[in-house]
């Protein structure tokens, strides 16, 4: 059969343009599948053995009551957790699997493992199963294993999920695996975590003395974005939080009963460790596969971890980080309650004095209504923040103003306006492309004084005319840059776009800052993110390289791997190569028609395995002035690395990934090829790994 082409309409992140794109019809599944958690899952050593465990006893007390045992396994993924009911002695699985290409596999992988007599796969969302002789299922299953938690553990749809399948597909009292979860949570102050979510007042040094930018008050008062914010929360240094409670277990959900999906909310009441202001609430989820609560899966991060020499490491399951909707001050003993609401999906924290009278008495879910929380994500409102940052523009801005300066601002919410005019521009225009970010800027400038000193251009940076700029030549193009359309960090050369399109604006010896932008790379082994893209063969006794294959297809699906985005503060890592620089983007001039090419080879310099290279934007504010997107100091001599905890860095993972359960082999060296394309914007790369010794004439 041939491949059916499809056209996909997408907005080009770095060109700007919307371009109708010819994909193969299976673009969005391989997309899907590539950056899919699976291999992580399979690799998830802790979770896949406790698992089978739970599914072992379970089968167990069925087959002692001299009962089938008759397996519902919904989400089932790989078919992983019904080959294991099987081998425990099941007597039949139903495996349900809502995503086709997933059940496809599933359904291979228990042919390949020999169960296909006792699974049958169900290509359907659980809620679509039927029961009885024409059905699905011709009776209702005794046993009930799933997997479809995540890092908020209902946010997949679980509660819902549930609820159906005690109605509907099993039979009262049965078992459950896991048998119940319990969500914990942590009240701390912490300002890193806070300046992901509130504006903080921002400070100029101007020759007028110091001027400070203040937040609008409904951003203020805004009580934030509904949406979890996950992390990695061991990589967060203890020194950044105040603990102001215990540990407190919020609600636990027997999975062997009826579930309800309806919204409740839980309160427990504690009395503060220490006095401070209350921000935000860390909370973590564990599952106990018996009903004993002896086999147990825990989310809890070390402080709370009862063995935190053996935590497994995941990236499918982190831990959640919520906002309270203001802080709040609390005083050291002195007893408060801390409420956890939550509907089908969502799960936010409120603290009041007293418990609420009736459990079931409902806040509605949090939404923002300031803009800013739809328009800043959290690691750009933890960037705006940072006060070193902003101080460094302001140095440079300050090399580059002249006191008849014209200024266009050119990056998406940004506050940079406000710098250009603190620091004594004559004019200042800034183009907001979107109404929402015209809407909040206009707020902040408003309740700044400013909103008659900086001009808001609500249009598309390309369609500018003499007339928006008052008949003006622009002296000063200025740019963070910073574009909410951006997914990898090269994708910001959108500015240089812009300031191609605008240059008929721009008067004679006009200045650009940026004034330029590089492309780095250092080549690094993981301690864990190599799991994620690393096949695994085989997972507890059963074969899934079927699962490895697919995975592996679908990251080759294009012609060349592309690298993809992750925020590596939290990823620990090591540099095996020295940093080096690839690519120039020279903003003083426009973009050029010819493509950027560079290639080369790079040696290591440090043993160890060669996981992947990342690599990341540097741009050159002025000749003296820098600011680096990815590493933030030169690497330490052991290779330890320090990351722009704002910026996501691109990863570039070898392929196939090196096992470092494998012993080393001698010296290596990373050859690459890289090439920006200014028609398509896109930077295409390769990086090859060639071991130097085996590397023979005529090879």
């Amino acid at each position: 059969m041939g491949i059916m082409k499809i056209f996909c309409s997408r907005a080009n992140p770095t060109t700007g343009s919307v371009e109708w794109v010819e994909e193969d019809e299976h673009y969005d599944y391989h997309q899907e599948i590539a950056r899919s958690s699976y291999a992580d899952m399979l690799h998830d050593k802790d979770r896949n053995v406790k698992y089978y465990q739970g599914i072992r006893a379970a089968v167990s007390r069925v087959k002692d009551r001299g009962q089938k045992a008759l397996v519902l396994d919904i989400g089932t993924g790989t078919g992983l957790l019904s080959m294991m009911a099987v081998r425990a002695g099941a007597d039949f699985c139903y495996a349900i699997e809502v995503f086709k290409p997933m059940a496809d596999a599933a359904v291979k992988i228990v042919e390949e493992n020999g169960f296909s007599d006792k699974i049958k796969v169900i290509n359907k969302h659980s809620t679509e199963v039927t029961v009885g002789p024409e059905g699905d299922m011709p009776c209702r299953a005794n046993i009930l294993v799933t997997e479809l938690f995540d890092t908020e553990l209902i946010g997949e749809g679980a509660l819902p999920s549930y609820e159906h399948a005690h109605r509907h597909l099993v039979e009262e009292n049965c078992e459950a695996v896991p048998h119940r979860a319990t969500i914990y949570a942590q009240l701390v102050e912490s300002r890193r975590m806070w300046s992901w979510n509130k504006l903080f007042p921002i400070r100029v040094q101007t020759s007028l003395g110091e001027q400070v930018i203040i937040p609008p008050v409904d951003l203020e008062r805004c009580p934030g974005a509904p949406s979890v914010c996950d992390i990695q929360l061991n990589q967060v240094s203890p020194a950044e939080f105040t603990v102001l409670s215990d540990v407190l277990p919020i609600f636990s959900v027997d999975f062997s009963k009826q579930v309800s999906s309806s919204a409740a909310c839980h309160s427990r009441q504690f009395e503060p460790l220490a006095s401070g202001r209350a921000q935000v609430v860390l909370s973590w989820w564990d599952i106990e596969m018996d009903p004993e609560g002896k086999i147990k899966c825990t989310m809890a991060p070390f402080w709370a971890h009862s063995d935190p020499e053996e935590m497994q490491w995941r990236d499918h399951w982190m831990q959640c980080v919520y906002f309270l909707p203001q802080e709040e001050p609390v005083v050291q003993g002195s007893a408060l309650c801390l409420v956890a609401h939550h509907d089908d999906y969502c799960i936010w924290y409120s603290l009041q004095r007293t418990s609420p009278e009736n459990e079931r008495v409902l806040e509605m879910r949090p939404v923002c209504d300031c803009q800013a929380h739809l328009l800043w994500n959290r690691p750009r409102f933890g960037e705006i923040n940072d006060q070193d940052r902003t101080d460094r523009y302001v140095q440079a801005l300050r090399t580059v103003l002249k006191p008849d300066s014209v200024c266009l601002c050119v990056s998406d919410g940004s506050l940079m306006s406000m710098l250009a005019h603190h620091l004594g521009a004559e004019q200042v225009f800034t183009i907001e492309s979107s109404a929402a970010s015209h809407k909040l800027m206009r707020k902040i400038f408003k309740v700044n004084h400013l909103e008659d000193k900086i001009n808001i251009i609500e249009k598309r940076p390309e369609l500018l005319t003499n007339e928006d700029l008052q008949g003006r030549k622009i002296s000063l193009l200025l740019g963070e840059p910073f574009f909410t359309t951006s997914l990898l960090p090269w994708h910001n050369l959108y500015f240089w776009y812009v300031r191609t399109a605008v240059d008929q604006h721009l008067g004679p010896g006009a200045v650009v800052m940026p004034q330029a932008a590089s492309l780095h790379a250092v080549v690094v082994e993981f301690r864990d993110l190599w799991r994620i893209r690393s096949p695994c063969g085989d997972c507890e006794g059963f074969d899934v390289h079927i699962m490895d294959d697919m995975i592996k297809r679908a990251l080759d699906f294009r012609e060349s791997r592309e690298a993809e985005p992750h925020p590596l503060w939290e990823y620990p890592c090591r540099s095996l190569s020295e940093p080096w620089q690839i690519l120039a983007f020279d903003f003083q001039q426009l973009v050029p028609l010819q493509p950027l090419h560079a290639e080369g080879t790079v040696e290591l310099r440090r043993p160890g395995h060669s996981h992947a290279t990342v690599l990341w934007m540097k741009y050159h504010l002025t000749s003296e002035c820098m600011l680096s997107t990815g590493l933030l100091e030169p690497v330490d001599p052991e290779g330890a690395c320090c990351w722009n905890p704002h910026c996501k860095q691109a990863v570039y993972f070898f392929s196939p990934a090196p096992d470092p359960r494998v012993p080393l082999g001698g010296p290596q060296t990373v050859s690459y090829v890289v090439e920006f394309h200014p028609d398509t914007g896109d930077i295409a790369m390769e990086f090859r790994l060639e071991d130097t010794q085996l590397t023979t004439p005529g090879q």
